[in-house]
């Protein structure tokens, strides 16, 4: 009777996937209908299908409101930002999880204590430094803003995994004459690839994402990132909602891409340290 019960028992487990399945993915559904409509369609009837689909407006986001600029602004900013915050990050992890040295506790704590600051507080705080050194309204400064925010998260998720990597492997290549730098590069950052790989991938959909810091510290329209992209669609008196949706498409499917190839690795990146 127990394996013929046995598929019963997953039903409830099947019928949750399939809910949040349909509440997580209704919404971006209906965003890439309402991409392919005008606003007047979409007003008209805000369920109907793309009939004509307009793929016409994908373009005109592109080159005549100013989304190739946005777009690349974004490239340049979070493929910046990720490189140092990984790069710094790492280099604070594998110290933290190898060295033991006089107040390590105090810059674990204040390394870690950034995870429960919420961003709404460092905002005035972050817009008088960067006009105190003069980078706000730049790239540059948010780039900085970017990997300071987001060293905590960085740290946290690889000293774990780099806790868990035999010191065997560290003894063996001080005694081959190895540098503590070169033990960094050639041990720790080689087979703790799985978790960088997950910091990387994390940080980046989240600052592909981020919009707040950005909609503070930069005001330059040609320095403005996608996520503040769409704002361009959005009057005091008006809203196009129809290339408000394509303008979210074009934001959104390169963080669908990069997640649906490399979920899976980021999974086992994150899993990687407690099954070691």
């Amino acid at each position: 009777m127990q394996p013929r019960l046995a598929p019963l028992r997953r039903v409830p487990l099947a019928a949750f996937a399939l809910f949040y399945t349909i509440v997580s993915g209704g919404p971006f559904l209906w965003v890439a209908v309402m991409s392919l409509r005008t606003t007047a369609e979409i007003f008209k009837n805000p369920y109907g299908p793309p009939s004509p689909a307009h793929w016409e407006k994908f373009t005109d986001a592109w080159d005549k409101s100013n989304y190739h600029t946005y777009f690349w602004n974004s490239v340049v900013v979070v493929t910046i930002a990720v490189v140092l915050v990984t790069v710094i990050g790492a280099m604070a992890a594998h110290c933290l999880a190898r060295y033991r040295f006089r107040g390590s506790r105090l810059v674990r704590f204040l390394i870690l204590s950034g995870l429960v600051l919420p961003p709404q507080l460092l905002i005035l705080a972050l817009f008088q430094i960067l006009l105190d050194i003069h980078l706000y309204n730049t790239l540059t400064g948010l780039i900085v803003v970017y990997v300071a925010t987001h060293i905590a998260m960085t740290v946290y998720i690889l000293e774990g995994f780099f806790a868990q990597i035999p010191q065997d492997l560290f003894d063996a290549a001080k005694m081959d004459g190895y540098s503590d730098l070169e033990i960094f590069w050639r041990i720790t950052m080689p087979v703790g690839a799985p978790a960088i790989f997950t910091t990387v991938t994390l940080n980046f959909i989240i600052l592909w994402n981020e919009f707040l810091f950005a909609v503070v510290l930069l005001t330059d329209d040609d320095k403005r990132t996608l996520p503040l992209g769409i704002m361009h669609f959005m009057g005091s008196h008006q809203l196009d909602v129809g290339m408000v949706a394509t303008g979210l498409m074009i934001a959104i499917v390169p963080v669908l891409l990069i997640y649906g190839f490399f979920s899976e690795t980021m999974i086992k990146g994150m899993t990687a340290g407690a099954v070691r």
